[in-house]
């Protein structure tokens, strides 16, 4: 049975749909959600759907080696960032090297970086007037976004589409494509 961490900073929709998704899977499942906001509503999914959740400070994060140490303890075969807003530690990626992923809301290399993540990014979008945007199913590695691309799948813009209408319609794109694309990964 492969296993799956989760880590989110917000709401964690995509996490409530990786865990559900994999709920009755023989071959993987969300053994634990890490938080880096002790108010984040994933906490809450996460209990529901009886998933062991934490939070953590920064300095558990990055300074110490306790959120390490709690990934040595699950032995993850998949890292997943699912809105986590935090970059990755250098001295986690190396001990789980081409183990960690993440999804952006746009096509990357376009509206990737720091600061770019939810509406910041269909904002941008919006704001340059593109025909079309999508998710990008990467790697993580040292840099925000600049991780190899594993996936990506693309939706239209139309003129009057307002950010809004583009958070919609990438939310919709992740909900159907991240646990399929995670399911690929993990029977490689």
């Amino acid at each position: 049975m492969k296993r799956v961490v989760i880590f989110a900073s917000g709401s964690g929709t995509n996490a409530e749909n990786l865990i559900k998704f994999f709920h009755n899977s023989n071959n993987a499942s969300v053994i634990q959600v890490l938080t880096n906001n002790p108010h984040a509503k994933v906490l809450e999914r996460a209990k529901k759907l009886k998933v062991s959740a934490l939070s953590f400070n920064r300095i558990a994060f990055t300074k110490t080696n306790d959120v390490l140490n709690i990934l040595k303890a699950n032995k993850p075969d998949l890292i997943i960032l699912a809105g986590f807003l935090w970059k990755f530690p250098e001295f986690i990626l190396n001990e789980f090297e081409n183990k960690v992923i993440n999804v952006h809301p746009a096509l990357l290399p376009k509206f990737g970086g720091k600061g770019m993540y939810g509406m910041n990014v269909h904002k941008a979008v919006v704001e340059n007037k593109e025909t079309e945007t999508g998710i990008t199913i990467h790697f993580v590695n040292e840099n925000y976004d600049e991780g190899a691309t594993i996936f990506q799948a693309k939706c239209d813009i139309y003129p009057e589409d307002t950010a809004e209408d583009v958070a919609a319609k990438i939310h919709k794109l992740e909900m159907e494509h991240f646990p399929k694309v995670v399911e690929k990964l993990l029977n490689k």
